[in-house]
């Protein structure tokens, strides 16, 4: 999309094509207000079978790779069970009616929806992301609109076709599933604008937009995910856990590593293991190579090399990957805006620094979240538990993954207990309003019915300890 279709007002056929598309959702949703907890989760299922069974996730994934050129159809059964992960949430959820109950402070709590949620996407993973918003919203009896990226357009209309056909085969309306069909810019503004609530997971511009349409809105933040590597870790094991994260989907994540921290004793050992992972180590011309296609003289990110496997990279930058290397390894000593191999790469290239003492460490790791990614993912290989806690203690993310792949454990795996899901918040360091991960809970209101209970109201002298009768001011 160009700046000027960025800028220009949304047309009065736009307009009427939002218009229409929330009517018949919020006539769907009414619809959806009679089911109880069990209709809905069969919805749930329906969907989640739909969308993940192996034929159709490969098929969908496929298409959304050819049409955008973007991303990867390998590793598809990762992110197949993905889908059922986020079922397996919800499952465990109760959604509809009495959600808890608090005897002891005499609270009921009722779950509700939230009403028709207008759902920004990625151009780079369409299929996992609508398929979580449409588990998630149906789980609460609300409805969802998407909003894909022009890129991927094709892809999401289909996407939507097969959720929707899902619905109707189990006699559910299937206006609870909606998608815009000729996207743009203007129009997604326009159906944040009039939506409930907006969760935006694409680019940083429509996260923005979607906090500025005027209605509640989850985002997500800009990822520059980094891993340390102390001197207990796992040589083997951190190599084989960054190889995962910097070869899924071509890199295109926003958990993807993007640079390793790597302390002095173990730093030949362990580059030397990321190449025996596939990785090839760039010399410093080839680094400069790189560097030159990659980013615009702006400091911009250049498409053709976002979400393109490692070889196309190379050849682009003017040289040739060996046979067997899937991903690219830059040495690098410097961080800071000027130095861009220490921001967020969205490429299977990774940036590998070396550090001393663990303070030098604590003071990179606060400057490279300066360059970009505050608020995301941090990761540490380390058996070290007082380095895991110190790093813990002053680490601007909302999630950190301790020897663990990043792409796969912020977004909840089966071995970590993280929320399930395809939306990451950032908190405040990333200008979301949330740091968890956005699930469930996050699509539904909660109305709170209070009956009255023994009084609990301490003394003055209990709540105000030593500092009562003290000095007054």
């Amino acid at each position: 999309m160009t700046t000027a279709e960025a800028v220009r007002r949304t047309t009065e056929e736009e307009k009427a094509t939002a218009d229409d598309l929330l009517r018949r959702a919020r006539a769907a949703m009414k619809v959806a207000a009679r089911y109880d907890q069990e209709r809905v989760d069969r919805l749930c299922r329906a969907v989640a079978w739909a969308t993940a069974n192996e034929q159709t996730f490969g098929r969908l994934t496929r298409m959304s790779v050819d049409e955008s050129g973007m991303g990867s159809a390998e590793g598809v059964p990762a992110r197949r069970w993905k889908i059922l992960g986020i079922l397996r949430d919800a499952l465990r959820t109760r959604t509809v009616g009495v959600i808890e109950e608090v005897p002891e402070k005499g609270i009921v709590k009722y779950a509700k929806p939230v009403g028709v949620i207008a759902g920004v996407l990625p151009v780079t993973n369409p299929l996992v992301t609508m398929v979580n918003m449409a588990i998630n919203a149906l789980k609460c009896r609300d409805a969802v609109i998407f909003s894909p990226h022009p890129l991927s357009r094709n892809t999401a209309l289909e996407i939507t076709r097969v959720l929707r056909a899902a619905l109707g085969r189990q006699g559910a309306p299937e206006d609870l599933v909606l998608c815009l069909p000729k996207p743009s810019i203007p129009l997604a503004q326009e159906l944040m604008a009039i939506c409930d609530l907006t969760i935006a997971t694409g680019g940083a511009a429509m996260v923005k937009a979607a906090y500025s349409s005027g209605k509640p809105a989850y985002g997500v933040g800009a990822g520059n995910a980094t891993v340390i590597v102390d001197e207990t870790a796992d040589i083997a094991d951190a190599a084989r856990n960054t190889r995962i994260s910097k070869t899924q989907n071509h890199g295109s994540g926003c958990s993807c590593d993007g640079n390793l921290l790597v302390q002095a004793s173990v730093y030949e050992r362990f580059v030397a293991a990321l190449q025996a992972e596939g990785g090839y180590l760039a010399s410093e011309a080839e680094k400069q190579q790189l560097a030159s296609v990659m980013w615009e003289a702006d400091g911009r990110r250049t498409l053709d090399t976002i979400a393109r496997p490692a070889r196309t990279i190379a050849a682009r930058a003017g040289f040739d990957l060996p046979e067997g290397k899937t991903f690219i390894i830059v040495k690098e000593a410097h961080i800071g805006e000027a130095h861009r191999f220490s921001s967020e790469k969205l490429a299977p290239v990774l940036a590998v620094f070396k550090y001393d003492t663990f303070d030098d460490l604590l003071q990179m790791v606060t400057d490279i979240f300066e360059v970009g990614g505050k608020g995301h993912s941090l990761g540490i290989a380390s058996f070290n538990h007082d380095h895991i806690h110190r790093l813990a203690m002053m680490a601007p993310v909302s999630r950190m993954m301790v020897r663990q792949p990043n792409v796969s454990g912020n977004a909840g795996s089966f071995t970590n207990g993280m929320p399930m899901t395809a939306s990451l918040g950032c908190g405040t360091w990333g200008g979301n309003v949330t740091s968890e991960n956005i699930s469930v809970k996050h699509y539904m209101n909660t109305t709170w019915v209070s009956v009255p209970i023994a009084e609990d109201k301490p003394n003055e002298q209990e709540l105000l300890g030593d500092l009562y009768n003290s000095e007054i001011f």
